[in-house]
């Protein structure tokens, strides 16, 4: 289930953010970012609608995900 990024905490959704970047194997390429910009970086694309806050109810979990990749995924349901 695709949760709004505005219906978020901003606290929350910071934390779920920061927690995003610092995963392993999260790649930003050749060049070296803060986690302050890679944070203002997802921001943007939440705000952008590029990427979306995804709900898994089997694993009681959030993560963010292309909107692209949401849509080719088997049964993907947003909203």
């Amino acid at each position: 289930m695709e949760i709004p990024h505005t219906a978020l905490d901003p606290a929350t959704l910071c934390n779920l953010v920061e927690e995003f970047v610092t995963r392993e194997g999260t790649d930003y390429g050749n060049h070296e970012y803060s986690l302050q910009d890679k944070v203002r970086q997802v921001l943007r694309q939440l705000q952008q609608g590029s990427v979306v806050i995804v709900y898994d109810s089997n694993s009681e979990t959030c993560h963010i995900e292309t909107r692209e990749r949401l849509a080719r995924m088997p049964g993907a349901v947003s909203g």
